[in-house]
Protein backbone atom coordinates (compact mmCIF):
# COMPACT_ATOMS: atom_id res chain seq x y z
CA UNK A 1 0.00 0.00 0.00
CA UNK A 2 1.34 3.52 -1.09
CA UNK A 3 1.05 6.06 1.87
CA UNK A 4 -0.46 8.66 0.99
CA UNK A 5 0.36 12.93 1.39
CA UNK A 6 -2.17 12.91 4.05
CA UNK A 7 -1.44 9.54 5.65
CA UNK A 8 2.24 10.82 5.91
CA UNK A 9 1.82 13.84 7.93
CA UNK A 10 -0.59 12.08 9.94
CA UNK A 11 2.10 9.80 10.77
CA UNK A 12 4.29 12.76 11.52
CA UNK A 13 2.23 13.89 14.08
CA UNK A 14 0.79 10.69 15.67
CA UNK A 15 4.43 9.86 15.78
CA UNK A 16 5.80 13.47 17.47
CA UNK A 17 2.83 13.20 19.94
CA UNK A 18 3.94 9.81 20.64
CA UNK A 19 7.95 10.32 21.21
CA UNK A 20 6.51 13.98 23.39
CA UNK A 21 4.70 11.68 25.98
CA UNK A 22 7.17 8.70 26.31
CA UNK A 23 10.01 11.57 26.64
CA UNK A 24 7.70 13.51 29.08
CA UNK A 25 7.35 10.27 31.50
CA UNK A 26 10.80 9.50 31.36
CA UNK A 27 11.96 12.73 32.78
CA UNK A 28 8.78 13.24 34.44
CA UNK A 29 11.09 13.28 38.12
CA UNK A 30 13.45 15.65 37.00
CA UNK A 31 12.16 19.12 38.25
CA UNK A 32 13.45 22.64 37.64
CA UNK A 33 11.90 25.22 40.29
CA UNK A 34 10.42 28.45 38.46
CA UNK A 35 11.75 31.95 39.18
CA UNK A 36 8.28 33.48 41.29
CA UNK A 37 6.47 30.09 42.31
CA UNK A 38 6.30 26.73 40.94
CA UNK A 39 8.00 23.68 39.76
CA UNK A 40 8.00 22.22 36.38
CA UNK A 41 8.99 19.05 35.48
CA UNK A 42 11.57 18.61 32.38
CA UNK A 43 9.23 15.88 30.94
CA UNK A 44 6.49 19.22 30.56
CA UNK A 45 8.65 21.04 28.94
CA UNK A 46 7.62 18.54 25.91
CA UNK A 47 4.60 17.30 27.12
CA UNK A 48 2.60 20.69 25.90
CA UNK A 49 3.59 19.86 22.88
CA UNK A 50 1.36 16.89 22.76
CA UNK A 51 -1.78 18.90 23.25
CA UNK A 52 -1.30 20.50 19.64
CA UNK A 53 -0.29 17.46 17.84
CA UNK A 54 -3.36 16.12 18.93
CA UNK A 55 -5.16 19.03 17.28
CA UNK A 56 -3.14 18.52 14.18
CA UNK A 57 -4.29 14.68 14.29
CA UNK A 58 -7.96 15.61 14.75
CA UNK A 59 -7.93 16.75 11.42
CA UNK A 60 -8.38 13.21 10.47
CA UNK A 61 -10.71 12.16 12.47
CA UNK A 62 -11.57 10.85 16.51
CA UNK A 63 -10.60 7.48 15.42
CA UNK A 64 -7.43 8.22 14.43
CA UNK A 65 -6.74 10.58 17.90
CA UNK A 66 -7.73 7.74 19.80
CA UNK A 67 -5.75 5.00 17.82
CA UNK A 68 -2.31 7.14 18.48
CA UNK A 69 -3.23 7.52 22.14
CA UNK A 70 -4.01 3.82 22.34
CA UNK A 71 0.20 3.40 20.56
CA UNK A 72 1.41 5.97 23.32
CA UNK A 73 -0.16 3.87 25.92
CA UNK A 74 1.70 0.54 24.77
CA UNK A 75 4.60 2.77 24.28
CA UNK A 76 4.41 3.94 28.15
CA UNK A 77 4.00 0.06 29.44
CA UNK A 78 7.13 -0.90 27.34
CA UNK A 79 8.90 2.47 28.73
CA UNK A 80 8.37 1.00 32.00
CA UNK A 81 9.74 -2.34 31.41
CA UNK A 82 12.50 -1.81 29.26
CA UNK A 83 13.97 1.98 30.60
CA UNK A 84 12.33 1.70 34.01
CA UNK A 85 9.98 4.23 34.25
CA UNK A 86 8.28 4.30 37.63
CA UNK A 87 4.97 2.09 37.57
CA UNK A 88 3.39 5.58 39.60
CA UNK A 89 4.58 7.71 36.84
CA UNK A 90 3.49 5.21 34.01
CA UNK A 91 -0.27 4.43 35.80
CA UNK A 92 -0.69 8.36 36.28
CA UNK A 93 0.14 9.02 33.13
CA UNK A 94 -1.88 6.39 31.00
CA UNK A 95 -4.62 7.62 33.68
CA UNK A 96 -4.62 11.12 33.34
CA UNK A 97 -3.91 11.07 29.08
CA UNK A 98 -7.48 8.79 28.82
CA UNK A 99 -9.51 11.17 30.75
CA UNK A 100 -7.81 14.38 30.00
CA UNK A 101 -7.57 13.77 25.99
CA UNK A 102 -10.65 11.95 25.83
CA UNK A 103 -12.49 15.22 27.08
CA UNK A 104 -10.22 17.54 25.02
CA UNK A 105 -11.15 15.40 21.76
CA UNK A 106 -15.31 15.52 22.72
CA UNK A 107 -14.29 19.29 23.72
CA UNK A 108 -12.55 19.33 20.13
CA UNK A 109 -15.36 18.19 17.95
CA UNK A 110 -17.88 20.09 19.57
CA UNK A 111 -16.29 23.30 18.07
CA UNK A 112 -15.55 22.47 14.98
CA UNK A 113 -17.46 25.21 13.40
CA UNK A 114 -14.69 27.74 14.51
CA UNK A 115 -10.93 28.08 13.33
CA UNK A 116 -8.77 25.89 14.25
CA UNK A 117 -7.17 27.90 16.93
CA UNK A 118 -9.87 28.44 18.78
CA UNK A 119 -10.49 24.56 18.84
CA UNK A 120 -7.39 24.06 19.87
CA UNK A 121 -7.53 26.83 22.81
CA UNK A 122 -11.40 25.47 23.80
CA UNK A 123 -10.48 22.20 24.46
CA UNK A 124 -6.73 23.10 26.05
CA UNK A 125 -8.63 25.28 28.62
CA UNK A 126 -9.99 21.66 29.95
CA UNK A 127 -7.61 19.29 28.88
CA UNK A 128 -4.21 20.96 30.30
CA UNK A 129 -5.36 21.46 34.02
CA UNK A 130 -7.09 18.20 33.95
CA UNK A 131 -3.90 16.59 32.87
CA UNK A 132 -1.74 18.45 34.91
CA UNK A 133 -4.23 17.53 38.39
CA UNK A 134 -4.90 14.24 37.61
CA UNK A 135 -1.00 13.44 36.83
CA UNK A 136 0.16 15.01 39.46
CA UNK A 137 -2.53 13.82 41.80
CA UNK A 138 -1.81 10.01 41.29
CA UNK A 139 2.05 10.21 40.20
CA UNK A 140 3.28 12.73 43.78
CA UNK A 141 0.55 12.28 46.25
CA UNK A 142 2.51 10.96 49.39
CA UNK A 143 5.93 11.68 47.70
CA UNK A 144 6.09 15.60 48.14
CA UNK A 145 4.20 17.57 50.57
CA UNK A 146 0.97 19.26 49.76
CA UNK A 147 2.12 23.09 49.05
CA UNK A 148 5.51 21.38 46.66
CA UNK A 149 2.39 20.04 44.84
CA UNK A 150 0.35 22.68 44.17
CA UNK A 151 3.91 24.29 42.93
CA UNK A 152 4.20 21.63 40.66
CA UNK A 153 1.29 21.38 39.52
CA UNK A 154 0.83 25.09 38.77
CA UNK A 155 4.09 25.03 36.87
CA UNK A 156 2.87 22.40 34.97
CA UNK A 157 -0.55 24.44 33.79
CA UNK A 158 1.90 27.29 33.03
CA UNK A 159 4.62 25.28 30.87
CA UNK A 160 1.94 23.04 29.27
CA UNK A 161 0.00 26.33 27.78
CA UNK A 162 3.30 28.29 26.92
CA UNK A 163 4.63 24.99 25.10
CA UNK A 164 1.37 24.73 23.88
CA UNK A 165 0.52 28.14 22.43
CA UNK A 166 4.59 28.19 21.20
CA UNK A 167 3.76 25.03 19.21
CA UNK A 168 0.28 26.28 17.91
CA UNK A 169 1.71 29.60 16.71
CA UNK A 170 4.58 27.68 15.07
CA UNK A 171 1.47 25.60 12.90
CA UNK A 172 0.22 28.66 11.89
CA UNK A 173 2.96 30.06 10.53
CA UNK A 174 4.30 27.26 8.73
CA UNK A 175 1.20 25.09 8.10
CA UNK A 176 -1.03 27.03 5.24
CA UNK A 177 -2.82 23.88 3.45
CA UNK A 178 -5.86 24.54 4.86
CA UNK A 179 -7.44 20.91 5.57
CA UNK A 180 -10.79 20.82 6.93
CA UNK A 181 -11.40 18.45 9.86
CA UNK A 182 -12.91 15.08 9.74
CA UNK A 183 -15.99 14.82 11.77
Amino acid sequence: MIIGALDTTMYFHAGIYVFAVLLANYTATWFIPLPLFGMVSVGTLVFGITFTQRGRVHRFGRRRVYQMILVAAVGMVLESIFLGVPWRIIAASFIAIVLSETADTEIYHKLLRLSWMKRVIGSNLISIPLDSILFNGIAFLGVFEPGILVAITFGEIVTKFATGSLAALWRTRSDRNKLQPAT
